[in-house]
């Protein structure tokens, strides 16, 4: 035995070694039950309240079928600065996480094997989304589309910074798309975008404190978020708030993955991967459409297409090579944003 197991092992008494592992196979009455697992999602901002009854749902189903109580912990904040902690050191089993580039600057980091988009279905896509305005009730400004957010007179747009949130990135990928999906230019694009933070008072680190500067706060006349936190955001805020779908906006793909230095360190793999597979069964997607993103599941969809208005979705190939030529063309350092954008002025 190692010198330093044998610190851990004196520091925790009668704890068996498998629980600081993170599992309880073999633990003696100081330990947990031999028939549970814990494991750690970290998710982005948004996704609370989904994850929070997909939670539940697996750990009832996962118990029947093998017998053994799992426990899901949950953390959240703005996606980037998510993928950061987990690269820092957070022990997450499986990251849920805004954006492609996210998840695989855990890759790239050594924490998550090549190849990682292909081990699960669709691409490890087990849903999707799109950025739509939030208005105060009776749309005042008469915003519509994306041209009247910087066309408008007086027109105040919250949105999270893109440097830290999914939402933020997303929110500039859709206003800088837009423009090219309209046969723009380049130049036109960078143009719109500047003109249109210049109009944002304040970048929040994540999209749910951008819901709260906006719903609860009352700063703002146009928030731009992910179309499931528009819903709720909506639904809570007795009539007072509205939602706009422009007439075009950018293919949202929140991703998955399992954390294979995290799950092998760990041993909870099975469990991790049976979970992150739950959300693509029927009873995974319907929870999905019950939080307002969209399944992948055609028939689910189908079920509930009348939930989901039509609104056109540009991929972000429409402007750019991939995810990855995103994150560095636009934010990274000195990148696009960090050029347009001046706090102030």
């Amino acid at each position: 035995m190692s010198v330093r197991w044998k610190r851990i092992l004196g520091s925790i008494g009668s704890t068996c070694l498998a629980l600081v592992l993170g599992m309880t196979a073999g633990c003696d009455s100081g330990g947990r039950s031999s028939q549970s697992v814990e494991l750690l999602n970290v998710s982005y901002d948004p996704t609370r309240e989904l994850w929070r009854d997909l939670n539940a749902s697996f750990a009832a189903k996962y118990e029947k079928e093998t017998g053994q109580r799992v426990t899901i912990n949950q953390s959240h904040g703005g996606s980037s600065s998510q993928a950061r902690a987990v690269i820092d050191g957070q022990e997450a089993d499986v990251v849920t996480l805004a954006l492609w580039s996210d998840v695989d600057a855990i890759r790239a980091n050594g924490l998550i094997r090549d190849g990682w988009e292909e081990r699960l279905p669709n691409h490890s896509l087990p849903y999707y989304s799109t950025i739509v305005f939030v208005v105060r009730k009776g749309n005042p400004k008469g915003v519509k589309d994306w041209p009247d957010l910087v066309d408008k007179p007086g027109v105040e747009v919250i949105t999270p910074n893109p440097k830290t949130s999914g939402n933020g990135r997303l929110s500039f990928l859709a206003a800088w798309g837009n423009v090219i999906h309209n046969h723009g230019t380049e130049e036109q694009a960078r143009d719109f975008v500047a003109r249109l933070y210049r109009r944002v008072p304040v970048l929040d680190s994540g999209a749910r404190g951008s819901t709260t500067t906006f719903a609860q706060n009352h700063k703002g006349d146009v928030h731009l978020t992910w179309e499931n936190e528009a819903a709720l955001e909506v639904g809570e805020s007795r009539g007072e708030l509205e939602v706009v779908y422009p007439s075009a906006s950018i293919k949202a793909e929140p991703y998955v993955a399992v954390v294979d230095s995290v799950v092998d360190h760990r041993g909870t793999r099975t469990a991790a991967e049976a979970y992150l597979k739950s959300v693509y069964d029927k009873e995974g997607q319907e929870i999905v459409v019950k939080h307002g993103y969209r399944p992948i599941d055609a028939d689910v969809l189908a079920k509930h297409k009348d939930a989901f208005p039509d609104i056109e979705l540009f991929p972000v190939t429409s402007f750019v090579k991939d995810w990855g030529e995103a994150q560095q063309k636009f934010f990274a350092d000195k990148g696009v944003f960090d050029q347009i954008y001046q706090p102030g002025k």
